[in-house]
């Protein structure tokens, strides 16, 4: 049995508060990871093509309000 096939089965046996109180650990840890990879890319400039992209269609008039105005 692997490492995580013992945390897999030590979960299911968790008492449902002890679950959500681990969903809610690992949510944060994941959201965190994004987070510093998307500051990481950000940085490195690795999101610049991306960016320019999003910008070029922009200024072409190939974007919309958001959220769209409402009359």
């Amino acid at each position: 049995m692997s490492t995580v096939e013992q945390i897999e089965a030590a979960i299911e046996k968790l008492p449902p508060d002890d679950f959500l109180r681990l969903h809610e650990w690992i949510r944060t840890r994941f959201d965190d990871a994004w987070d510093k990879q998307i500051e990481t890319d950000a940085l490195s400039g690795r999101l610049d093509p991306l960016a320019e992209a999003a910008l070029a269609e922009h200024r072409a008039g190939g974007s919309t309000a958001f959220p769209p105005d409402e009359k």
